[in-house]
């Protein structure tokens, strides 16, 4: 039996179209890519996704308007450029030539972006957003990173392959579409058509339609990757009152006065949202230094005392006994940049990026770091990696604080890098040695130590624990346990020591993902201080954010000082006044009394119960005016505080003088 040649359907050539024909061939091309990506990333988290007949069709019909719009983006300006062409100069060996380079190129993208989004959804469980706008700014890091983390060699010859055998596939419809006639009218009104449906795309679609429901699987698998990406470069901050629920400004002053009262303080503004007081505390006989450990992706169920079973903290979980342990403290957040801002600047969290990658609006805020520089201390960021990452060098560094990172180090004394940076073994080392200099010196230090290590590629030096690296999360979470419990180990033989606290708290969970928005066991994280010399090791039930850490941590140092934080300290709050704020970039939600309430774009909102910790969520039947209002004044005020710079550094001396007369 003969084997016939493959001929490709006449419709492919779409010859009425005439030389745009090539337009629509790629466009079915990234139609047919885009569905399957869809259908990937649905079978990959098809439990989650829990969706119905229905829900599919909302799923695949919302997400093809998304795909059309970015082929109407994408299709524009190529559209304009085929028409303006003479005809001479379009038939040309040269423009002939171009056009068939660039339909491999296009070819091997549209392969390339189904490994980009397989990859990026199996870390952030999202479409593409402007976390991935940041990914293409820090370079080194990401590639180094995905090069570290899979057989990149194997994934672009393969997609290599691909791209020529789809060329070759298509490659007499393409050439029927070089060859056909065409008119000037024609191929004007065609590219008109194309650029009128790129407008309305701009202008009368936006993210707000792909919210098909309460399920953000659903939400994002209905969404486009690439469209997202674009819209990223749009939607990386967002103006609270302009897409938010908001109440007169005299309630928000007084929500807030309520929710940030202490004993202990004393307003020094009748201005509304000018949340200046001062805050006395105890003093102590002598100044205690500090070194905060902030853990990268940490969550708390990894911990034996919140559920986790496979001994992956034994170091952890023996010190939360001898420790001052918050046991109900929740994340800002689900990036490093979120814990970063909570917990230098006190600020609930506001839409769109942090205020880290602020860029401009970054610095000169009221900080951990400038209050204890005020009372003496040496106020350092020690991180495992290269500062730029993220704006970190430039926030801490605008914010009072001496920058030591893997530039500042010799490399000689780095035992083991990957692309994030040194091993925490090694970032504990220049730790230690850091707090010996200052020690030295005879001043007190605070030092804010950013770990790595657990963090895709999930790679640390052989022999250190029992599961080998570079195979998964438990290994990372295994070795960070490891180093931490050795640094603790290693500065009891320092003389700083004993007049050290402690501080280890995680940044953010190692998954943000949930059946509903911001769900609440996503953002629990450990927290606890350690320092035998001087806290009484206990247990806080108190429900506490990242935003308390800071004014907790100054009431025990005895230190006073002028505030515009928005935490408070928890050991002096009653258990009833426990609250956690928590966040994505659009959705902001305030957790107290066990109700979550959630503000949405768009002058949404919903409330529901949270039996904390079980991973059950249940819709409120009837809504709570009072945390609602609760809830509006935080979000509304913080982004307020911010965009005002209401929360400026406060300098000693005479400014703080004047407002205490």
């Amino acid at each position: 039996m003969a084997i016939l040649p493959y001929r490709m359907p006449p419709k492919l050539s779409f010859p009425r179209l005439g030389r745009h024909a090539i337009i629509a061939q790629v466009t079915l091309l990234a139609l047919g890519t885009f569905f399957l990506t869809r259908v990937l990333l649905l079978a990959y988290s098809w439990k989650e996704t829990a969706a119905s007949p229905v829900d599919l069709l909302r799923i695949f019909g919302v997400g093809l308007v998304y795909d059309l719009a970015f082929c109407a983006f994408a299709a524009a300006p190529v559209a304009v450029l085929i028409a303006l062409l003479p005809e001479g100069l379009w038939r040309s060996k040269p423009v002939r030539g171009l056009c068939r380079f660039a339909l491999v190129g296009v070819i091997a993208f549209v392969g390339f972006q189904i490994c980009a989004e397989v990859l990026f959804w199996d870390e952030l469980n999202v479409r593409f957003n402007f976390i991935a706008v940041d990914y293409l700014i820090y370079t080194h890091e990401v590639i180094d990173n995905i090069i570290e983390s899979y057989p990149m060699g194997l994934i672009l010859g393969g997609l290599g392959l691909l791209s020529a055998l789809v060329f070759w596939l298509v490659r007499k419809p393409v050439t029927a579409a070089l060859d056909a006639p065409d008119t000037v009218g024609a191929r004007w009104a065609r590219a008109a058509a194309v650029v009128i449906a790129a407008c309305c795309a701009f202008f009368f679609l936006d993210q707000s339609f792909r919210r098909i429901s309460a399920n953000p699987y659903q939400t994002e698998l209905a969404s486009n990757g690439q469209y997202q990406f674009i819209a990223a470069f749009r939607n990386n901050e967002l103006i609270y009152g302009d897409f938010y629920q908001t109440i007169p400004l005299e309630k928000v002053d007084a929500e807030i006065r309520e929710a940030i009262s202490e004993p202990n303080a004393t307003p020094l503004s009748t201005e509304l949202l000018h949340l200046e007081r001062r805050i006395v505390n105890p003093p102590r006989d002598k100044p205690l230094n500090v070194i905060l450990v902030m853990v990268e992706s940490l969550s708390a169920d990894y911990l034996q005392r919140y559920g986790g079973k496979d001994g992956l903290t034994p170091m952890i979980d023996e010190l939360l006994g001898q420790s001052l342990n918050f046991d109900a403290l929740y994340a800002t957040g689900t990036r490093t940049t979120r814990g970063l801002e909570a917990v230098t600047l006190s600020l609930p969290p506001t839409p769109g990026r942090s205020v880290v990658k602020r860029l401009g609006r970054e610095t000169g805020m009221q900080s951990l770091g400038h209050i204890l520089n005020g009372a003496g201390y040496e106020s350092k960021f020690v991180y495992g990696g290269r500062g730029y990452f993220d704006n970190m060098n430039a926030f801490f560094q605008g914010n009072g604080y001496e920058i030591i990172d893997q530039t500042t180090v010799d490399k000689a004394s780095i035992q083991f890098e990957n692309a994030w940076g040194m091993s925490d073994d090694d970032l504990f080392r220049v730790a230690a040695d850091t707090a010996d200099r200052s020690a030295a010196d005879g001043k007190p230090f605070f030092l804010h130590v950013m770990t790595t290590s657990n963090h895709r590629p999930f790679t640390y030096p052989d022999g250190r624990i029992d599961l080998p690296s570079g195979e998964g999360r438990h290994g990372a979470v295994k070795y960070t346990d490891r180093a931490i419990g050795d640094f603790l180990e290693s500065a009891r033989t320092h003389s700083w020591f004993d007049d050290t606290i402690f501080v280890v708290i995680a940044d953010h969970c190692a998954s943000s993902a949930g059946k509903v928005d911001l769900p609440e066991f996503r953002y629990h994280i450990p927290c606890f201080f350690y320092c035998p010399a001087h806290l009484e090791p206990r247990y806080v039930s108190t429900i506490c954010s990242q935003i308390d850490v800071a004014p907790t941590l100054l009431s025990l140092l005895g230190i006073s000082y002028t505030s515009t934080f928005f935490g408070f300290d928890v050991l002096a709050a009653p258990p009833e006044s426990g609250r956690a704020l928590i966040g994505t970039y659009q959705k902001l939600g305030l957790l107290q009394d066990d109700v979550l309430t959630i503000l949405s774009p768009r002058m949404g909102l919903e409330q529901r119960v949270e039996t904390r910790g079980a991973k059950i969520e249940v819709d409120i039947e009837l809504p709570s005016e009072r945390l609602r209002e609760r809830c509006i004044a935080y979000f509304q005020c913080g982004a307020h505080v911010f965009s005002k710079h209401l929360n400026a550094e406060i300098a000693p001396g005479p400014r703080v003088a004047a407002m205490e007369d």
